[in-house]
């Protein structure tokens, strides 16, 4: 199947190749290493169609010797290489033995020979692989390429790997031009190809261009990593948000200490899993989707299961702040075990839908996930359905109103038990979503929730108590400002930094950065 492939691929060079030769395939498959990787660059050079095939089958370890003479072996039936003629495969026929070296030339030679391939994706593959090419044997083919290629984004990528090529030239006009070429260059390997030959450059003229170059690549890369760790610390921001919405309830506005909110993001991921073992098993052309069936699944399994919890257990320790840490301690585990016992005690794991998967390249070899991307977009979307709920429905309003005042709120009429439920129920579904949007970017566990616990209950009394907009500011900074700390002195040392940062800030503003206002302040 492979060779046919290789046949549609590179069907297009027949007219500019010369075609393979029974002497060419020999010297390619049998011999000292040196020797093959000579014939195999002189045919890559003057490639036609059995040439590709040829060299796609060595890689396939499909090529057998025998007497002198080499087969094309499909099956249980060998051909000629040359002429594509079935033949008799003798009995004492060899297979051909590719060391790591002789594997790698093959593979770089299928990289260059797929430059013409009329599958842009293909393309931008083989050009991936090239990119540390320095075999100057192979700069006709890649001229030829970056001649006929027509796609913008990938005629500059190729220009780099032509000049990379150029580098090793022994014409000095030729490695000057390179050195100008590289300049443009924002991935890492080409600033490693640098620092390389102006170790060995002898002209000084070059060796100037050479370091020219090297700063001005090494000044994008500050910036792709600098805007890198921007896109984790709001990744990670964005994160402990989702994680973070569900305590600004529970804790923020109703004054419970909710130590089992972990677990609760843990039921969400869990819901998550089991919806995606749904779709594998009955709807598996859907299997896309699950996600999108996921997240209303995940939302009412935690908000059922904190319902239970208000009035089961927290209904009777309000008012009674460290009770409640106590006794939802104690739920935290005991959900723990529950899981352990249904699902065991082993990590499962969630796949991304294939809509999530891949990535976009900023610069260099700088991608940002689709992962990472879809969940910063859904920690927003919440964070303003959150907001609309609390401030523009009457649900919000009586929320407000029971946290604020509650014997007030009792004598105009409103069922002050419900909307405790209610409240409860809310800050525990959002804790479901935040675990459903875990599950795509790690495996779920019993433990899932435990290494966010903490962090969470930091982000709300950083914000402020209560307070919608500090914890998003709050989220946003410490992610931010742990991802950098992170890149300049380690991610221990960076935990703890921003742990002494929150212990030093709330000595300095026990209110957080926003302060509560109206009644509920002075009280």
């Amino acid at each position: 199947m492979l060779i046919r492939i290789a046949l549609l691929l590179f069907a297009l060079m027949a007219g500019h190749a010369h075609a393979l030769t029974a002497q060419q395939a020999q010297a390619m498959a049998v011999g000292e290493v040196d020797t093959r990787v000579e014939a195999l660059n002189q045919a890559v050079a003057k490639a036609d169609e059995k040439t590709a095939a040829f060299i796609q089958a060595m890689v396939d370890d499909a090529i057998k010797v025998a007497g002198g003479k080499v087969f094309l072996v499909q099956g249980d039936k060998a051909f000629d290489p040359v002429t594509g003629a079935q033949a008799q495969l003798p009995a004492d026929a060899e297979d051909v033995i590719n060391n790591n070296r002789m594997r790698g030339e093959l593979e770089t030679a299928m990289a260059a020979l797929k430059l013409f391939s009329p599958d842009e994706k293909l393309r931008a593959l083989a050009i991936k692989t090239l990119r540390n090419e320095s075999d100057e044997s192979r700069l006709p083919l890649i001229e030829k390429a970056y001649e006929a290629e027509r796609n913008p984004q990938l005629k500059e990528e190729l220009g780099l790997v032509r000049a990379a090529v150029l580098l090793s030239s022994a014409d000095k006009n030729r490695r000057m031009e390179a050195a100008r070429l590289l300049g443009k260059s924002k991935n890492p390997a080409t600033k490693t190809l640098l620092i390389e030959r102006i170790k060995v450059e002898t002209e000084p003229d070059v060796k100037s261009t050479l370091e020219a170059s090297l700063r001005t690549v090494d000044a994008a890369l500050a910036w792709a990593d600098k805007l890198g760790a921007l896109f984790s610390g709001i990744s990670l921001g964005s994160i402990l948000l989702l994680v973070a919405l569900g305590l600004a309830i529970t804790y923020g506005l109703m004054g419970v200490i909710n130590m089992a909110h972990g677990e609760l993001m843990m039921i969400g991921a869990y819901a998550t899993y089991v919806v995606q073992g749904f779709f594998q098993k009955y709807l598996p052309s859907a299997f896309d989707w699950y996600l999108l069936a996921a997240v209303p699944v995940a939302f009412l399994a935690s908000a059922l299961m904190g319902a239970a919890l208000e009035r089961s257990v927290i209904r009777f320790l309000y008012g009674r702040p460290l009770e409640t840490l106590l006794a939802t301690w104690g739920i935290s585990l005991m959900l723990m075990q529950l899981v352990r016992s249904i699902f065991g005690a082993q990590n499962v794991g969630v796949e991304n839908p294939s809509w999530m998967s891949g990535g976009v390249v900023v610069m260099g070899d700088l991608q940002l996930p689709w992962n990472r991307i879809i969940i910063v977009a859904f920690a927003f979307t919440v964070l303003l359905g959150m907001a609309f709920l609390i401030g523009r429905t009457r649900l919000g309003l009586f929320v407000r109103g029971v946290t604020q005042n509650r014997p007030i709120a009792s004598c105009l009429g409103v069922n002050t038990a419900r909307i405790d439920t209610y409240a409860f129920a809310l800050g525990s579904g959002i804790a479901g979503l935040a675990g459903c949007a875990l599950s795509q970017i790690g495996n779920v566990g019993p433990d899932l929730g435990q290494g966010y616990i903490v962090d969470s209950f930091m982000v709300v009394v950083l914000g402020g108590v209560g307070q919608l907009a500090g914890t998003v500011y709050a989220a946003l900074g410490l992610g931010i400002l742990n991802k950098f700390l992170e890149g300049w002195a380690g991610a221990v040392l960076a935990k703890i930094a921003v742990l002494v940062f929150i212990i030093i800030f709330i000595q300095k503003r026990p209110q957080g950065i926003f302060a509560m206002k109206g009644r509920s302040a002075e009280a």
